[in-house]
Protein backbone atom coordinates (compact mmCIF):
# COMPACT_ATOMS: atom_id res chain seq x y z
CA UNK A 1 0.00 0.00 0.00
CA UNK A 2 1.24 3.57 -0.93
CA UNK A 3 0.01 7.33 0.21
CA UNK A 4 -3.95 7.60 -0.85
CA UNK A 5 -4.67 10.67 -2.93
CA UNK A 6 -7.05 11.55 -0.78
CA UNK A 7 -5.16 12.55 2.05
CA UNK A 8 -3.93 16.08 2.77
CA UNK A 9 -0.18 16.66 2.37
CA UNK A 10 0.63 16.61 6.21
CA UNK A 11 -0.66 12.89 6.47
CA UNK A 12 2.11 10.22 5.57
CA UNK A 13 1.67 6.85 5.28
CA UNK A 14 2.77 4.99 8.37
CA UNK A 15 5.36 2.31 8.62
CA UNK A 16 3.49 1.18 11.18
CA UNK A 17 0.25 1.49 11.41
CA UNK A 18 0.42 0.32 15.16
CA UNK A 19 3.29 2.88 16.26
CA UNK A 20 1.73 5.94 18.93
CA UNK A 21 3.45 9.18 18.35
CA UNK A 22 4.61 10.20 21.44
CA UNK A 23 3.61 13.68 21.63
CA UNK A 24 -0.30 13.15 20.95
CA UNK A 25 -0.36 10.74 23.56
CA UNK A 26 -0.22 10.86 27.67
CA UNK A 27 3.16 10.03 29.43
CA UNK A 28 1.02 7.10 30.33
CA UNK A 29 0.06 5.30 27.31
CA UNK A 30 1.54 2.34 25.49
CA UNK A 31 1.01 -1.37 24.47
CA UNK A 32 1.66 -3.88 26.26
CA UNK A 33 2.91 -7.48 25.26
CA UNK A 34 -0.42 -8.70 23.31
CA UNK A 35 -0.47 -5.09 21.39
CA UNK A 36 -3.42 -3.78 23.72
CA UNK A 37 -3.38 0.07 24.48
CA UNK A 38 -2.44 0.52 28.42
CA UNK A 39 -2.91 3.55 30.39
CA UNK A 40 -0.55 3.28 33.44
CA UNK A 41 -0.32 -0.37 32.71
CA UNK A 42 -4.69 -0.80 32.61
CA UNK A 43 -5.88 -2.33 29.76
CA UNK A 44 -8.50 -0.17 27.85
CA UNK A 45 -10.70 -3.27 27.29
CA UNK A 46 -10.83 -3.45 30.86
CA UNK A 47 -12.01 0.47 30.92
CA UNK A 48 -14.28 -0.43 28.26
CA UNK A 49 -15.75 -3.05 30.39
CA UNK A 50 -16.03 -1.28 33.60
CA UNK A 51 -17.17 2.35 32.51
CA UNK A 52 -18.42 2.03 29.03
CA UNK A 53 -17.89 4.18 25.81
CA UNK A 54 -17.42 6.39 24.82
CA UNK A 55 -15.30 7.08 27.83
CA UNK A 56 -12.74 9.98 28.38
CA UNK A 57 -9.73 8.50 29.81
CA UNK A 58 -7.41 11.04 31.82
CA UNK A 59 -3.69 10.00 32.91
CA UNK A 60 -3.51 12.13 36.15
CA UNK A 61 -0.30 12.18 36.33
CA UNK A 62 0.74 13.62 33.00
CA UNK A 63 -2.28 16.24 33.93
CA UNK A 64 -0.40 17.21 37.02
CA UNK A 65 2.88 16.94 35.37
CA UNK A 66 2.15 18.86 32.86
CA UNK A 67 0.57 21.43 35.27
CA UNK A 68 3.59 21.36 37.04
CA UNK A 69 5.92 22.35 34.34
CA UNK A 70 4.30 25.59 33.34
CA UNK A 71 4.46 26.77 36.86
CA UNK A 72 8.41 25.71 37.15
CA UNK A 73 8.85 26.76 33.71
CA UNK A 74 7.71 30.12 33.97
CA UNK A 75 9.07 30.67 37.32
CA UNK A 76 12.44 29.77 36.27
CA UNK A 77 12.53 32.27 33.57
CA UNK A 78 10.85 34.75 35.67
CA UNK A 79 12.68 34.89 39.05
CA UNK A 80 15.06 37.33 38.17
CA UNK A 81 12.24 39.94 36.74
CA UNK A 82 9.38 40.02 39.10
CA UNK A 83 9.91 36.82 41.21
CA UNK A 84 7.64 34.03 39.64
CA UNK A 85 4.61 34.02 37.66
CA UNK A 86 0.94 33.24 38.77
CA UNK A 87 -0.25 30.27 36.83
CA UNK A 88 -3.73 30.10 36.21
CA UNK A 89 -5.55 27.20 34.83
CA UNK A 90 -7.99 28.07 32.49
CA UNK A 91 -11.26 26.07 33.96
CA UNK A 92 -13.36 26.44 30.68
CA UNK A 93 -10.71 23.59 28.73
CA UNK A 94 -12.61 20.87 31.23
CA UNK A 95 -13.02 21.49 34.73
CA UNK A 96 -14.59 19.58 37.49
CA UNK A 97 -14.03 19.24 41.30
CA UNK A 98 -11.31 17.02 41.17
CA UNK A 99 -9.34 18.71 38.48
CA UNK A 100 -9.62 21.92 40.70
CA UNK A 101 -8.06 20.20 43.30
CA UNK A 102 -5.11 18.91 41.53
CA UNK A 103 -4.46 22.40 40.12
CA UNK A 104 -4.38 23.86 43.27
CA UNK A 105 -2.44 21.01 44.74
CA UNK A 106 0.64 21.56 42.04
CA UNK A 107 0.59 25.32 42.95
CA UNK A 108 -1.30 26.50 40.17
CA UNK A 109 -4.33 29.40 40.36
CA UNK A 110 -7.80 28.65 38.98
CA UNK A 111 -9.07 30.75 36.08
CA UNK A 112 -13.10 30.56 35.50
CA UNK A 113 -15.26 32.14 33.24
CA UNK A 114 -19.17 31.55 34.84
CA UNK A 115 -20.61 31.06 38.12
CA UNK A 116 -21.07 27.59 37.43
CA UNK A 117 -16.96 26.80 37.23
CA UNK A 118 -16.96 29.59 40.49
CA UNK A 119 -19.47 27.20 41.81
CA UNK A 120 -17.35 24.08 41.03
CA UNK A 121 -14.07 26.06 42.48
CA UNK A 122 -15.60 26.97 45.77
CA UNK A 123 -17.03 23.04 46.21
CA UNK A 124 -13.17 21.91 45.52
CA UNK A 125 -12.01 24.33 48.07
CA UNK A 126 -9.91 26.40 45.78
CA UNK A 127 -8.92 29.66 48.31
CA UNK A 128 -10.77 32.64 46.81
CA UNK A 129 -7.76 34.68 46.38
CA UNK A 130 -6.61 32.43 44.22
CA UNK A 131 -9.43 32.08 41.49
CA UNK A 132 -10.08 34.66 38.53
CA UNK A 133 -13.71 35.81 36.82
CA UNK A 134 -13.72 35.88 33.47
CA UNK A 135 -16.20 36.24 30.75
CA UNK A 136 -17.27 39.00 28.56
CA UNK A 137 -20.88 39.40 29.81
CA UNK A 138 -21.32 38.30 33.29
CA UNK A 139 -24.58 38.57 35.19
CA UNK A 140 -25.15 40.61 38.36
CA UNK A 141 -25.43 37.67 39.88
CA UNK A 142 -22.06 36.07 39.44
CA UNK A 143 -20.07 39.33 39.86
CA UNK A 144 -22.15 39.59 43.16
CA UNK A 145 -20.68 36.30 44.28
CA UNK A 146 -17.09 36.78 42.94
CA UNK A 147 -17.04 40.38 45.07
CA UNK A 148 -19.01 38.70 48.36
CA UNK A 149 -16.60 35.44 48.28
CA UNK A 150 -13.27 37.77 47.34
CA UNK A 151 -11.93 36.39 44.59
CA UNK A 152 -8.05 37.36 43.72
CA UNK A 153 -9.46 39.13 40.34
CA UNK A 154 -12.45 40.02 38.50
CA UNK A 155 -11.24 40.38 34.39
CA UNK A 156 -13.27 43.54 33.54
CA UNK A 157 -14.02 43.22 29.43
CA UNK A 158 -15.97 46.56 28.73
CA UNK A 159 -16.58 50.31 30.11
CA UNK A 160 -20.22 48.86 30.88
CA UNK A 161 -19.44 46.16 33.00
CA UNK A 162 -16.52 48.16 34.89
CA UNK A 163 -19.22 50.35 36.31
CA UNK A 164 -21.51 47.54 36.97
CA UNK A 165 -18.65 46.10 39.05
CA UNK A 166 -18.07 49.40 40.71
CA UNK A 167 -21.54 49.60 41.84
CA UNK A 168 -22.03 46.05 43.45
CA UNK A 169 -18.71 46.81 45.40
CA UNK A 170 -20.23 50.02 46.21
CA UNK A 171 -23.07 47.73 47.48
CA UNK A 172 -21.68 45.50 49.16
CA UNK A 173 -19.27 47.32 50.95
CA UNK A 174 -16.36 45.37 49.86
CA UNK A 175 -13.62 46.56 46.82
CA UNK A 176 -13.27 44.78 44.02
CA UNK A 177 -9.90 43.58 42.94
CA UNK A 178 -10.29 44.00 38.90
CA UNK A 179 -8.03 43.72 35.36
CA UNK A 180 -8.72 44.88 32.45
CA UNK A 181 -8.79 43.17 29.46
CA UNK A 182 -7.34 45.19 26.62
CA UNK A 183 -7.53 43.73 22.49
CA UNK A 184 -3.82 44.02 22.08
CA UNK A 185 -4.20 43.94 18.53
CA UNK A 186 -2.25 40.62 17.96
CA UNK A 187 -3.03 38.31 15.22
CA UNK A 188 -2.18 34.52 16.01
CA UNK A 189 -1.93 32.27 13.52
CA UNK A 190 -5.14 30.21 14.15
CA UNK A 191 -8.24 29.72 13.20
CA UNK A 192 -11.06 32.48 12.64
CA UNK A 193 -13.32 31.30 15.56
CA UNK A 194 -10.83 31.24 18.04
CA UNK A 195 -8.57 34.19 17.41
CA UNK A 196 -10.11 36.65 20.01
CA UNK A 197 -7.10 39.71 19.82
CA UNK A 198 -8.77 41.49 17.05
CA UNK A 199 -10.96 44.26 17.03
CA UNK A 200 -14.22 43.54 15.27
CA UNK A 201 -14.68 40.62 17.79
CA UNK A 202 -16.92 40.53 21.10
CA UNK A 203 -13.47 40.52 24.17
CA UNK A 204 -11.77 43.64 25.52
CA UNK A 205 -11.09 47.15 25.53
CA UNK A 206 -9.68 48.56 22.71
CA UNK A 207 -6.77 50.35 22.49
CA UNK A 208 -7.13 52.31 19.67
CA UNK A 209 -7.90 56.06 20.47
CA UNK A 210 -11.75 56.81 19.76
CA UNK A 211 -13.71 59.52 18.93
CA UNK A 212 -12.61 61.82 21.73
CA UNK A 213 -8.88 61.05 20.90
CA UNK A 214 -8.58 58.74 23.94
CA UNK A 215 -8.65 54.88 23.90
CA UNK A 216 -11.32 52.55 25.62
CA UNK A 217 -8.60 51.19 27.60
CA UNK A 218 -6.92 54.67 28.90
CA UNK A 219 -10.76 55.66 29.66
CA UNK A 220 -10.78 52.53 31.89
CA UNK A 221 -7.75 52.76 33.30
CA UNK A 222 -8.97 55.97 34.41
CA UNK A 223 -11.84 55.38 35.73
CA UNK A 224 -10.59 52.32 37.72
CA UNK A 225 -7.82 54.05 39.10
CA UNK A 226 -9.31 56.57 40.79
CA UNK A 227 -12.55 54.54 41.87
CA UNK A 228 -12.81 54.27 45.84
CA UNK A 229 -14.47 51.01 45.53
CA UNK A 230 -12.00 49.37 42.98
CA UNK A 231 -8.71 47.93 43.49
CA UNK A 232 -7.04 47.87 39.55
CA UNK A 233 -4.46 45.57 39.94
CA UNK A 234 -3.31 45.28 36.12
CA UNK A 235 -3.59 44.02 32.77
CA UNK A 236 -4.95 41.42 30.84
CA UNK A 237 -4.83 40.12 27.15
CA UNK A 238 -5.34 36.90 24.88
CA UNK A 239 -4.13 36.90 21.49
CA UNK A 240 -5.82 33.27 20.05
CA UNK A 241 -5.89 29.61 20.71
CA UNK A 242 -3.25 26.42 19.45
CA UNK A 243 -0.58 28.93 18.81
CA UNK A 244 3.06 26.89 18.66
CA UNK A 245 5.66 29.87 18.94
CA UNK A 246 6.80 32.47 21.34
CA UNK A 247 6.21 35.42 18.65
CA UNK A 248 2.86 36.59 19.25
CA UNK A 249 3.20 36.41 22.96
CA UNK A 250 6.04 38.48 22.62
CA UNK A 251 4.64 41.36 20.46
CA UNK A 252 1.54 41.65 22.64
CA UNK A 253 3.43 41.68 25.47
CA UNK A 254 5.22 44.41 24.13
CA UNK A 255 1.91 46.15 23.44
CA UNK A 256 0.60 45.72 26.79
CA UNK A 257 3.63 46.95 28.50
CA UNK A 258 3.39 50.22 26.36
CA UNK A 259 -0.25 50.79 27.55
CA UNK A 260 1.40 50.62 31.38
CA UNK A 261 3.84 53.12 30.49
CA UNK A 262 1.26 55.10 28.67
CA UNK A 263 -1.07 55.14 31.99
CA UNK A 264 1.84 55.91 34.46
CA UNK A 265 2.49 58.95 32.24
CA UNK A 266 -1.20 60.39 31.70
CA UNK A 267 -3.06 58.76 35.36
CA UNK A 268 0.42 58.54 37.44
CA UNK A 269 -1.22 55.01 38.30
CA UNK A 270 1.09 51.97 38.41
CA UNK A 271 -0.28 48.70 37.01
CA UNK A 272 1.22 46.44 39.09
CA UNK A 273 0.63 43.23 37.14
CA UNK A 274 0.07 42.20 33.59
CA UNK A 275 -1.47 38.74 32.45
CA UNK A 276 -0.50 37.77 28.68
CA UNK A 277 -3.45 34.70 28.53
CA UNK A 278 -3.11 31.22 27.24
CA UNK A 279 -3.28 29.92 23.80
CA UNK A 280 -0.20 27.50 24.09
CA UNK A 281 -0.57 24.86 21.47
CA UNK A 282 -0.47 21.13 21.74
CA UNK A 283 0.20 18.24 19.11
CA UNK A 284 -3.53 16.89 17.36
CA UNK A 285 -1.76 15.27 14.67
CA UNK A 286 1.72 14.69 13.42
CA UNK A 287 1.38 17.94 11.53
CA UNK A 288 1.07 19.79 14.80
CA UNK A 289 4.91 21.00 16.38
CA UNK A 290 4.42 22.94 19.93
CA UNK A 291 7.11 24.67 21.38
CA UNK A 292 7.53 23.31 25.29
CA UNK A 293 6.62 25.36 27.95
CA UNK A 294 9.93 26.29 28.81
CA UNK A 295 10.74 27.45 25.28
CA UNK A 296 8.68 29.68 25.33
CA UNK A 297 8.75 31.52 29.14
CA UNK A 298 12.32 31.76 28.43
CA UNK A 299 11.63 33.64 25.24
CA UNK A 300 8.70 35.78 26.85
CA UNK A 301 11.54 36.76 29.84
CA UNK A 302 14.17 38.11 27.49
CA UNK A 303 11.21 40.36 25.37
CA UNK A 304 9.48 41.02 28.90
CA UNK A 305 13.01 42.77 30.73
CA UNK A 306 13.65 44.34 27.40
CA UNK A 307 10.40 46.02 26.44
CA UNK A 308 10.26 47.02 30.20
CA UNK A 309 13.81 48.61 30.22
CA UNK A 310 13.38 50.76 27.20
CA UNK A 311 9.77 51.61 28.47
CA UNK A 312 11.47 52.85 32.12
CA UNK A 313 8.86 50.13 34.31
CA UNK A 314 9.36 47.99 36.82
CA UNK A 315 8.26 44.51 35.56
CA UNK A 316 5.08 43.79 36.29
CA UNK A 317 4.21 40.23 38.21
CA UNK A 318 3.46 38.49 35.29
CA UNK A 319 0.11 35.25 35.50
CA UNK A 320 -0.40 33.30 32.54
CA UNK A 321 -3.64 30.70 31.65
CA UNK A 322 -2.66 27.58 30.11
CA UNK A 323 -5.52 25.64 29.96
CA UNK A 324 -5.38 23.32 26.81
CA UNK A 325 -1.69 22.06 26.97
CA UNK A 326 -2.54 21.08 30.04
CA UNK A 327 -5.40 19.04 29.84
CA UNK A 328 -5.57 18.36 25.55
CA UNK A 329 -2.73 15.69 25.77
CA UNK A 330 -3.51 13.99 29.40
CA UNK A 331 -6.79 12.66 28.04
CA UNK A 332 -7.82 10.45 25.30
CA UNK A 333 -11.40 9.09 24.25
CA UNK A 334 -12.18 5.36 23.89
CA UNK A 335 -15.12 4.35 21.16
CA UNK A 336 -16.30 1.36 20.01
CA UNK A 337 -16.69 0.58 16.61
CA UNK A 338 -19.96 -0.11 14.43
CA UNK A 339 -20.51 0.39 11.02
CA UNK A 340 -17.90 0.68 8.07
CA UNK A 341 -18.20 1.59 4.79
CA UNK A 342 -15.90 1.97 1.43
CA UNK A 343 -16.92 4.75 -0.29
CA UNK A 344 -15.28 6.14 -3.89
CA UNK A 345 -13.89 9.95 -4.66
CA UNK A 346 -13.85 11.43 -7.95
CA UNK A 347 -10.08 12.90 -8.59
CA UNK A 348 -9.63 16.20 -9.60
CA UNK A 349 -7.20 15.36 -11.84
CA UNK A 350 -9.60 12.01 -12.97
CA UNK A 351 -10.14 8.97 -11.80
CA UNK A 352 -11.37 7.52 -8.06
CA UNK A 353 -9.86 6.64 -4.73
CA UNK A 354 -11.37 5.10 -1.75
CA UNK A 355 -12.07 6.40 1.56
CA UNK A 356 -13.10 3.68 4.28
CA UNK A 357 -15.45 5.59 6.78
CA UNK A 358 -15.95 3.83 10.49
CA UNK A 359 -18.54 4.66 12.40
CA UNK A 360 -18.50 4.95 16.74
CA UNK A 361 -20.68 5.09 19.00
CA UNK A 362 -20.33 8.94 20.16
CA UNK A 363 -19.69 12.09 17.73
CA UNK A 364 -19.97 15.67 18.02
CA UNK A 365 -22.34 15.39 20.95
CA UNK A 366 -18.56 14.08 23.06
CA UNK A 367 -16.40 16.28 20.41
CA UNK A 368 -17.62 19.60 18.82
CA UNK A 369 -14.58 21.01 17.83
CA UNK A 370 -14.32 19.12 14.07
CA UNK A 371 -17.30 20.80 13.42
CA UNK A 372 -16.84 24.25 15.25
CA UNK A 373 -13.32 24.41 14.13
CA UNK A 374 -12.18 22.14 11.41
CA UNK A 375 -10.65 20.84 13.86
CA UNK A 376 -7.82 17.79 13.27
CA UNK A 377 -7.40 14.66 15.67
CA UNK A 378 -5.85 11.20 14.78
CA UNK A 379 -6.69 7.50 16.34
CA UNK A 380 -5.30 4.39 16.84
CA UNK A 381 -6.54 0.73 17.40
CA UNK A 382 -6.59 0.28 20.84
CA UNK A 383 -7.77 -3.06 21.58
CA UNK A 384 -4.95 -5.09 19.55
CA UNK A 385 -2.24 -4.74 16.86
CA UNK A 386 -2.41 -6.08 13.60
CA UNK A 387 -0.27 -6.89 10.44
CA UNK A 388 -2.94 -5.30 8.09
CA UNK A 389 -2.08 -2.96 6.05
CA UNK A 390 -3.41 0.83 6.77
CA UNK A 391 -6.00 2.85 4.57
CA UNK A 392 -7.21 6.10 4.70
CA UNK A 393 -10.17 6.49 7.12
CA UNK A 394 -12.38 8.92 8.16
CA UNK A 395 -14.25 8.26 11.62
CA UNK A 396 -17.50 9.73 12.13
CA UNK A 397 -20.45 9.65 14.57
CA UNK A 398 -23.60 8.12 15.36
CA UNK A 399 -25.93 11.82 14.67
CA UNK A 400 -27.98 12.72 12.36
CA UNK A 401 -25.32 15.20 10.44
CA UNK A 402 -23.06 14.83 7.59
CA UNK A 403 -21.00 16.98 9.53
CA UNK A 404 -20.71 14.57 13.10
CA UNK A 405 -16.85 13.45 11.89
CA UNK A 406 -14.72 12.82 14.86
CA UNK A 407 -11.41 12.37 12.17
CA UNK A 408 -11.19 13.88 9.16
CA UNK A 409 -8.22 12.10 7.76
CA UNK A 410 -6.30 9.15 9.52
CA UNK A 411 -4.75 5.82 8.11
CA UNK A 412 -6.30 2.89 10.31
CA UNK A 413 -5.63 -0.71 9.71
CA UNK A 414 -8.10 -2.13 6.96
CA UNK A 415 -9.23 -4.83 9.24
CA UNK A 416 -10.75 -2.60 11.91
CA UNK A 417 -14.16 -4.35 12.19
CA UNK A 418 -17.32 -4.31 14.50
CA UNK A 419 -16.61 -4.07 17.87
CA UNK A 420 -13.33 -2.92 18.01
CA UNK A 421 -11.94 -0.04 20.12
CA UNK A 422 -10.67 2.84 19.18
CA UNK A 423 -8.61 5.79 20.76
CA UNK A 424 -8.58 9.30 19.74
CA UNK A 425 -5.83 11.58 21.54
CA UNK A 426 -5.74 14.95 22.89
CA UNK A 427 -9.36 14.95 23.97
CA UNK A 428 -9.04 16.41 27.47
CA UNK A 429 -9.96 20.14 26.22
CA UNK A 430 -13.27 21.36 24.94
CA UNK A 431 -14.54 18.39 24.40
CA UNK A 432 -16.00 17.22 27.47
CA UNK A 433 -16.81 20.78 28.33
CA UNK A 434 -18.41 20.98 25.25
CA UNK A 435 -20.52 17.92 25.36
CA UNK A 436 -24.28 18.13 24.30
CA UNK A 437 -27.04 15.52 24.37
CA UNK A 438 -27.65 15.90 20.92
CA UNK A 439 -29.85 13.31 19.54
CA UNK A 440 -30.47 12.77 23.10
CA UNK A 441 -27.06 10.98 23.52
CA UNK A 442 -25.92 11.00 27.20
CA UNK A 443 -22.51 12.41 27.83
CA UNK A 444 -19.54 10.52 28.99
CA UNK A 445 -18.05 9.24 31.77
CA UNK A 446 -14.55 10.85 32.51
CA UNK A 447 -12.06 8.07 34.00
CA UNK A 448 -9.28 9.19 35.83
CA UNK A 449 -6.13 7.49 36.44
CA UNK A 450 -3.51 7.36 39.13
CA UNK A 451 -0.77 4.63 40.10
CA UNK A 452 -2.16 2.14 37.85
CA UNK A 453 -5.98 2.75 39.55
CA UNK A 454 -9.02 4.01 37.66
CA UNK A 455 -11.40 6.13 39.04
CA UNK A 456 -14.54 7.82 37.71
CA UNK A 457 -14.27 11.51 38.56
CA UNK A 458 -17.61 12.27 36.41
CA UNK A 459 -20.05 9.65 35.95
CA UNK A 460 -21.61 8.84 33.15
CA UNK A 461 -25.10 10.26 32.31
CA UNK A 462 -28.38 7.99 32.37
CA UNK A 463 -31.54 7.84 30.51
CA UNK A 464 -32.83 9.29 33.70
CA UNK A 465 -31.00 12.25 33.71
CA UNK A 466 -31.73 13.01 30.53
CA UNK A 467 -35.86 13.00 31.41
CA UNK A 468 -35.33 14.66 34.81
CA UNK A 469 -35.83 18.81 33.43
CA UNK A 470 -38.80 16.68 31.24
CA UNK A 471 -41.83 18.52 32.74
CA UNK A 472 -44.07 15.72 30.84
CA UNK A 473 -42.94 12.88 32.18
Amino acid sequence: MSQSPLAPEWLGYPQDVNQLREREWPHGVGRDSDGELTVQGVKVTDLAREFGTPLFVLDEEDFRARAAEFKRAFDNAFDRLCGGVDVYYAGKAFLCTEVARWVTEEGLRLDTCSGGELLVAQHAGVPAQNLSLHGNNKSVGEIARAIELGVGRIVVDSLDELERVAALALNSGTRANVMLRLTPGVHASTHEYIATAHEDQKFGLSIQPGASGTSAALTAIGYAAKHEWINLLGLHAHIGSQIFEAEGFAVAARTMLAVIAEAKARYDVVLPELDLGGGYGIAYTQADDPSTPQQIADELAVVVGQAAEELGLQVPRISIEPGRAIAGPSTFTLYETGVRKDVSVDLPEGGTATRRYISVNGGMSDNARPVLYDADYTAALANRVTQSDAIISRVVGKHCESGDIVVRDVYLPEDVSYGDLLAVPATGAYCWALSSNYNYLTRPAVVAIKDGTPRLIIRRETESDLLARDMGV
